[in-house]
């Protein structure tokens, strides 16, 4: 597009591998060509973790600004939005280390709403950590979801093969039947659709549905959801000109592979998609929030407590989660471009497309 991005970074937790993985992928300096990044959290504790994984040779030079509006391309600009007195201890979830990945969170927002930054691209927080911290939320996406005044969002989970969405986020199994209703799914389906067409420039998405029980009910046998409530919703979407097939059994429906034959997948609850996704994506997949005023992206992969300081962390899914996050803003500036001029008929799939001009 032309344009050089300015991408918002978290720190996450300051005591998973959210900087690991940060450092890691910016480290290669050919990286900064492509956009520009502002990383919310610590320059003291972004300097502690470059010394555990580059001791000598260090060629990473950081760039402490005040506001995001001061940065500066081809450097790594760092806001120090979390204070020193904080303490850290790698590899511990304590509260320290979740009260500084809400600040970072926080303070990415606030200028996301300002318009200072183009997207933001999250490193995992410890949700148990972070509940003892007085935030309220069971995750990133519930969060954004009210701060951005939105009714609804959803969770997509995104690779170069696939696309999972969750109906019902973060559930407990208990409570998952009682949150499904025709309602809820429709609103997903067409927050999924709607995605796949401004995000992914997908022009006529075809959606693929799963089933909650085994077997997808079996005609009722096996539970009722997929006659009461989830075929209402498939057949309500078709009403309303969204492709959405199903339900179908899960195990078969990945087993078999038919998730290649659909834009997406509904997936009805968190593990039901997250399973097979990180099974066939774990170190390329990308969190991705859909429905949501401003693009938001995180690699698919927790704080990762048990590995922090070895220097094994894979910064190959915060690689993905930034250059998808780019290719997300850059498709929605096609999209806006193309529903601005009704009369110029483009057909585009992901960053490089086709253009026609309508003669007058």
């Amino acid at each position: 597009m032309g344009k050089k991005r300015i991408v918002g970074i978290t720190q996450g937790d300051t005591n998973g591998i959210g900087y690991e993985v940060i450092i890691k992928t910016l480290s290669d300096v050919r990286i900064l060509d492509s956009f520009i990044p502002v990383i919310y959290g610590s320059s003291r504790f972004f300097g502690i973790y470059k010394k555990m994984l580059f001791a000598e040779n260090d060629q990473i030079v950081t760039n402490v600004i005040n506001s995001a509006s001061d940065a500066r391309p081809k450097r790594i600009n760092i806001i120090n939005v979390v204070p020193d007195n904080l303490a850290i201890e790698p590899g511990q979830p304590t509260v320290d280390g979740a009260k500084a990945a809400i600040m970072a969170l926080e303070a990415a927002v606030r200028d996301a709403k300002a318009g200072l930054i183009d997207a933001i691209v999250t490193a995992p927080f410890n949700k148990h950590t972070v509940s003892k911290s007085g935030f309220s939320f069971p995750g990133h996406t519930e969060y954004l979801v009210k701060e951005f005044d939105k009714s609804d969002g959803l969770m997509l989970l995104c690779s170069d093969h696939m696309r999972i969405g969750i109906a019902t986020n973060h559930l407990p199994i208990a409570k998952i039947s009682g949150a499904l209703t025709v309602e809820g799914i429709l609103s997903k389906l067409w927050l999924m659709n709607d995605s796949l067409k401004r995000d992914f420039g997908i022009v006529k998405p075809k959606i693929a549905v799963l089933g909650l029980n085994p077997h997808a009910g079996d005609a009722g046998s096996l539970g009722t959801e997929e006659q009461d409530i989830i075929i209402p919703a498939i057949e309500a979407a078709c009403n309303e000109k969204i492709a959405a097939f199903g339900p179908y059994s899960p195990d078969g429906f990945f087993g078999t592979c038919m998730h290649y034959r659909f834009d997406a997948v509904l997936a009805m609850y968190h593990d039901q998609g997250l399973i097979p996704f990180k099974t066939l994506a774990f170190n390329t997949g990308v969190n991705f929030t859909a429905g949501l005023p401003i693009v938001r992206t995180s690699p698919d992969h927790g704080t990762g407590y048990d590995i922090v300081g070895k220097g094994i962390a894979n910064p190959s899914s915060m690689l993905s989660a930034i250059f998808s996050a780019i290719d997300f803003c850059d498709n929605r500036a096609r999209y806006r471009e193309m529903n601005a001029n009704p009369m110029e008929v483009r057909r585009f799939e992901g960053p490089k497309y086709e253009r026609t001009i309508l003669p007058e």
